[in-house]
């Protein structure tokens, strides 16, 4: 049994330190703040437990005592546990109260140190905390408003003491940590930077003086740097070209990761609506496996989609099953699943759609050939009736089967007010309308193919823009041409 004190770092759940990672994914419960990032829960195994302990500022909150308590209890029930806190465990994250409770009950503790925002967020916001020829030191410093924090810390010493000063939680007292480091010595016009929610994709910089700080329209949570490096403006994150974009992918929760991290690279905010699947065949797959027994007696095998791939092969000792066969695939995404495995594809159309594998493939020889096409249990039959229509002998079998995904009830609630939509399959169109309506589709739709824009377009969408080609990449490309940047403003000077 032990207590891992994990720091998640400031918000980007890419911070997440490695070994906060390792402990995530083999934690039996996880006792998480508010400053958590939702998909650092997901690292944990699906049934572990998730107890919210988030504090939140004049609201009411799990008092330190009951944390404490509660870590205790779950550490001698012989669990693993996680106490995965925002930033810093020992930061201004009363990490320290919480390991002096388990050491006090014997419960053996581990800390994970985390990235603290007090370097991150100013780094995230284009602010570097040194900078030769401006400063050569920064101080941190709780802003909290408690007794034992802003009014007891001497801020004139601290304005004394040269530098950059780095100010977490002190938003609801700023006016006050003005007035005193103004006292202590450093002029009204000393630049200051206030970051809200750093290094998440809502992030909001606003740029003042330390004498207009305490008029300045600042929310919590905010770190507030003040000295002469918050005169620097050296911003990448917010000039990212989706940033401040909020985008919804549709894509079964195992196939979403490339997309939904393609497009926080570029700044979006991803809303992760899983309105599909991937389920077994029917039968458990006892037709596929057959029928992957007898790939090389075939004189193609042709694939729809890298599904149906990756089911296939898995039925193979290796490659060298196929025989004879030559092998075609349906688009790019579905030839690179079979390159994986180590397989060429001898036919790969120029569209992505079964009707241009159709005109590409070759005319059965005389007195046919055999073909076989493993797919979707509601594959489109555009495919096989097609070859069939060349002559070729065609056995379907059914490779697997998309069901209704679940996704929660937040996710939905935040694909409402979302600036777009990926569509990446039929599938995904019907799926997503049947779990949240019509009426929850954002004003930009966006389409992998045409086949997927028509399925949208029968159910009265319409269409903002269609990938060409149709790959993750050709959606991307579409989508930041459908949301270019409008200069709506991310920074606020005042």
């Amino acid at each position: 049994m032990t207590v891992h004190l994990v720091g998640a770092g400031p918000g980007d759940p890419g911070l997440l330190t490695v070994r906060g990672a390792e402990v995530l994914r083999r934690a039996d419960v996880v006792v998480h703040d508010r400053l958590s990032h939702s998909s650092l829960l997901d690292l944990a195994p699906a049934a572990a437990e998730r107890i919210s302990v988030g504090k939140t500022p004049r609201s009411p909150s799990t008092p330190q005592e009951e944390i404490n308590r509660l870590l205790v209890e779950k550490g001698r029930a012989g669990l693993t546990v996680v106490r995965l806190k925002g930033g810093d465990p020992f930061v201004f994250g009363r990490g320290g109260e919480e390991a002096a409770a388990l050491a006090a009950a014997g419960v053996p503790f581990e800390v994970v140190p985390g990235i603290t925002s007090a370097v991150a967020v100013p780094a995230y916001a284009g602010v570097p905390v040194t900078h030769r020829g401006l400063s050569t030191s920064f101080t941190v410093v709780t802003g909290h408003d408690a007794p034992w924090a802003s009014s007891e810390t001497d801020w004139e010493a601290v304005a004394r003491v040269g530098g950059t000063i780095v100010v977490l939680m002190g938003v609801a007292s700023r006016g006050l940590i003005a007035e005193r480091l103004q006292a202590g010595g450093l002029r009204g016009d000393t630049p200051v930077v206030a970051t809200r929610w750093g290094t998440r994709p809502d992030q909001r910089t606003v740029r003042t003086t330390l004498a207009g700080l305490g008029a300045a329209e600042i929310s919590s949570p905010a770190v507030l740097v003040i000295g002469a490096v918050a005169g620097l403006d050296l911003g990448w994150y917010e000039q990212r070209p989706l940033f401040g974009r909020r985008v919804v992918v549709t894509r079964a929760r195992t196939q979403a990761s490339d997309l939904a991290a393609r497009l926080a690279d570029l700044g979006a905010e991803v809303i992760e609506v899983p309105t599909i699947e991937i389920a077994d065949a029917a039968d458990r797959g006892a037709a596929l496996a057959d029928a992957a027994g007898r790939a090389g007696t075939y004189d193609w095998v042709v694939f729809t989609s890298a599904n149906a791939v990756e089911r296939f092969v898995a039925h193979l000792r290796d490659a060298r099953a196929f025989g004879a066969a030559r092998v075609a695939a349906v688009g790019a995404a579905t030839a690179e699943a079979l390159a994986a495995a180590n397989v060429l594809a001898d036919l790969v159309p120029d569209r992505f759609v079964a009707e241009a594998l159709v005109d590409s493939f070759p005319d059965a020889p005389e007195g046919g050939g055999r073909v076989l096409v493993p797919q979707a249990a509601d594959a489109r039959p555009v495919l096989a009736d097609g070859l069939r229509a060349k002559g070729w002998y065609v056995d379907v079998v059914e490779a697997y089967r998309t069901v209704p995904g679940r996704p929660s009830t937040h996710a939905l609630a935040a694909a409402r007010e979302a600036d777009a939509i990926t569509f990446t399959s039929s599938s995904t169109v019907t799926g997503y309308l049947e779990v949240a309506g019509a009426d929850a589709v954002p004003p930009v739709v966006v389409s992998i193919g045409p086949i997927t824009s028509a399925t949208a377009k029968e159910h009265g969408l319409d269409v903002a823009i269609e990938a060409d080609p149709s790959t993750v990449d050709g959606l991307v490309a579409a989508l930041r041409t459908a949301l270019q940047r409008t200069g709506d403003g991310t920074s606020t000077d005042l």
